[in-house]
């Protein structure tokens, strides 16, 4: 044997040896040797493939993390749909699947397969010939992101089926839940918070953004984890039941979560996934609910699908969980419009896969009705999994050391009078210099639904205003690199990527623009309204009260806002400014004349996925719709997400259709 072959046939058996100790560390959770030995079997791969690049193979350890960033991911369309599930809240729509599908079986005898529903990101594999060939989103269910480098970074994932599986298939499609560990979500919260970042909301947030990174590097050191759960497209493997299809993932290298179970009833179900309701904290990871599917693949074929989901499978959603905690301290914040909220600080609880450390309370009406007090214990629920909420106080546990909260009377960022307007709720400090209102106004200038500059948060834009460097949001296109490379943890990159970003922001549309300005009681909606009604920034400036409550979505209150903000002088000089720095002030919406929504009223609800809130409506008006905010008996379309809550009810109620986020991404594109 040559020099040559010797080398290859090592690499080989390094290649071997490495995979299996990937496997029965990340997937069986069984280490064989200290991390010391692997180190030193990865770096003598790594120097015989640095000596012999043309040796390297796709499939070496070494290959899972590598390449420059990707400017952007290619989209790819999955060989077999990936459908969502229909999700259920209780025992008794639990119990209505189950009739369902008895009654279109015309059997009473089905067996169940129950496991727990992960909260993280969909994801689909293609195996050729045993090898790992890409790797998606689940995008649309039609298509999604080619994000294999990415998913190369998950060493749970194998490169290559285990022999344990048998002669591998010429084509397979797994299905995956690519998720984040909770020690490992906690640890990167914990580091944007250090870094002033707004930290991630949730497993399934931090497991989406991690995946959109362009960057594999900075993917690998999110720590990702998958659980294989099921399988797509088969090309020479036959399954008869579900079970089967987890034991042949298992033995293929997968990991796949061990917590299923086979029910023969019902209530044996509900049993189950009540006992799961009970011990969800005890994991390691975040579940939100449990998944019931039938175990026959037979069985399946002849119930069928729907236009976006199975009917052998359904989703069982927990109850919103909700914990006891303490208020520590309620302290006041300021917003754009000089609105004044309390926020109560509370002793950290951990709610759906976060800690939670504060709650809103809305308003000082709001700490009365609750009679909330610093030192009180309270129950607080995550509202839709995400806005942590006090839901009542425990009375009986005062010690009577409690503190009632005092109503300021003085902005605590720059000490002006609080002042009430009338039939309004809030306190508004009426200082139009005021530092923490300059900051809200320029993040929400800058946020995604607005003039969306990429790198514009919050520990930005308080080190610009503090530093004298933005007196205004207009000020932003002022900027030069210089200015900003002299910012905290602003490397000469960042300063260009952001420098870049604002000014793209330039182009966007003047509905937008009039969005980011943040004139009061202008929402969205009215910005895209008075964008297509006037044609110009110019135009919108000298309505009148009387041409601006012709528009039918514009009020007497509404219109006087608009008009109080234009005759403001320093409000006027920011306009002027953004004109001078080139940003586009003129140009109508464009709306498909013939869109698929014209004239249908559409309501949103819920937790949307692949859109922001504005984001879907105005997706809604460029086919010719009306994005409305509330469910009435002239609504043509309910948009259901995440958690719907009383909107969908209601539609229900009121026979109105409702789509899923995928079947209104087939009517906007």
């Amino acid at each position: 044997m040559d020099a040559k072959e010797s080398i290859k046939k090592e690499m080989s058996g390094l290649k071997r040896l490495i995979r299996h100790h990937d496997r029965v560390y990340y997937v069986l959770d069984k280490p064989e040797i200290p991390d010391r030995e692997y180190d030193a079997l990865y770096r003598r791969l790594s120097d015989l493939e640095s000596e012999n690049p043309e040796l390297i193979t796709p499939d070496s350890p070494t290959q899972r993390v590598g390449g420059r960033p990707a400017k952007s991911f290619p989209v790819v369309r999955h060989r077999t749909p990936m459908m969502s599930l229909d999700n259920t809240y209780s025992a008794d729509e639990l119990r209505e699947f189950d009739r369902r599908v008895k009654k279109n079986l015309k059997t009473a005898g089905i067996e169940y397969v129950v496991e727990l529903k992960f909260d993280g990101v969909s994801i689909s594999l293609v195996y050729e010939n045993g090898v790992w060939v890409l790797g998606a989103t689940r995008g649309d269910g039609t298509s999604g992101d080619d994000v294999s480098n990415n998913l190369k970074t998950i060493r749970s994932i194998p490169i290559i089926l285990e022999a344990d599986a048998g002669k591998p298939p010429r084509v397979l499609e797994v299905r995956g839940e690519v998720y984040m560990t909770k020690k490992a979500l906690s640890a990167i919260n914990m580091e944007k918070e250090k870094n002033k970042e707004e930290p991630f909301a949730n497993p399934r947030n931090a497991a989406a953004g991690s995946l959109k990174l362009l960057d594999p590097g900075m993917v690998r050191k999110r720590r990702l984890e998958m659980f294989a759960w099921g399988v797509g497209r088969c090309e020479g493997v036959k399954f008869t039941t579900h079970i089967e299809v987890l034991e042949y993932l298992k033995n293929a290298g997968f990991h796949v979560n061990p917590h299923y179970k086979v029910c023969k009833t019902i209530e044996e179900v509900v049993d189950y996934c009540d006992s799961w309701d009970k011990k969800r904290g005890d994991l390691g990871f975040e579940i939100d609910g449990m998944v019931l599917k039938v175990n026959d693949l037979k069985a399946r074929e002849t119930l069928g699908v729907t236009s976006k989901s199975p009917r052998w499978a359904i989703a069982y959603k927990f109850p919103a969980e909700k914990g006891l905690t303490e208020i520590k301290d309620i302290i006041v914040q300021v917003g754009r419009t000089g609105a004044v909220t309390p926020v109560a600080l509370l002793k950290p609880v951990r709610l759906s896969g976060t800690t939670v450390s504060r709650a809103t309370l809305h308003n000082f009406d709001e700490i009365e009705r609750l009679d909330a007090r610093i030192g009180d214990k309270v129950y607080v629920e995550k509202s839709g999994e995400i806005i942590p909420k006090i839901l009542s106080v425990v009375k009986e546990e005062r010690t009577g050391a409690e503190k009632k909260f005092s109503i300021p009377k003085k902005c605590p960022a720059c000490g002006h009078s609080l002042t009430r307007e009338q039939d309004e709720v809030a306190l508004r400090c009426q200082n139009a210099g005021c530092p923490a209102q300059i900051k809200e106004t320029i993040l929400h200038f800058a946020s995604r639904d607005a003039m969306d500059i990429e790198g514009l948060g919050e520990a930005v834009v308080d080190q610009l205003v503090d530093k004298g460097l933005v007196k205004d949001c207009a000020d932003i296109y002022s900027l030069k690199r210089k200015d900003v490379e002299l910012l905290d943890r602003m490397a000469e990159k960042s300063a260009s990527n952001l420098i870049e970003a604002i000014e793209r922001s330039k182009e966007r549309e003047l509905n937008r623009l009039i969005y980011a300005l943040g004139i009061r009681h202008v929402g969205e909606r009215v910005s895209w309204v008075l964008a297509g009604h006037f044609g110009s920034m110019e135009r919108v400036e000298k309505a009148g009260i009387g041409e601006l409550t012709e528009i039918a979505e514009v009020g007497p209150v509404m219109a006087a806002s608009i008009k109080d903000f234009f005759a403001n002088k320093a409000n006027l000089r920011i306009v002027n400014k953004l004109k001078e720095s080139g940003l586009r002030m003129s140009g109508g919406v464009a709306v498909e004349s013939e869109g698929r929504l014209k004239g249908k009223t559409v309501v949103i609800t819920g937790t949307l996925k692949g859109f922001t809130r504005g984001e879907a409506e105005t997706a809604v008006r460029r086919h010719g719709g009306k994005a409305a905010s509330s469910v009435s008996g002239s609504t043509d379309l309910v948009v259901a997400g995440e958690s719907p809550g009383s909107k969908a009810d209601k539609a229900k109620a009121l026979g109105v259709k409702i789509i899923s986020e995928d079947e209104f991404k087939e009517i906007v594109g």
